[in-house]
């Protein structure tokens, strides 16, 4: 069996949430008539208030928060590379003073 992931655009989602958070429906009720996932649409909500300028940023995109994460990872492997090599210089050097 077959089973494709189903995406929903930025504004689905906003509909979706808002209409828990601001319209007062039920959330049994919300997930029956948007046939979603109760967990899902909660994920959502949980997305919307928490940041609602950049929440759902779409396919690829990720948030300025896990790019600079993502940024910080990349310079301490490159910082880490760096340290090694000048130790392995350093002990070659106080290898060859002796």
């Amino acid at each position: 069996m077959d089973v494709t992931r189903r995406r929903f655009s930025r504004e689905f989602k906003i509909k979706a949430a808002r209409l828990v958070t601001d319209r007062g429906v039920t959330m049994a009720q919300a997930t029956r008539d948007l046939d979603v996932a109760q967990s899902m649409l909660r994920r959502w909500i949980r997305e919307l208030t928490a940041t609602p300028t950049v929440a759902f940023p779409g396919n690829g995109q990720i948030g300025a928060d896990l790019a600079e994460i993502a940024a910080l990872k990349k310079e301490v492997a490159w910082l880490r590379a760096e340290r090694d090599i000048l130790k392995k210089a350093a002990a070659f050097f106080a290898r060859e003073a002796m």
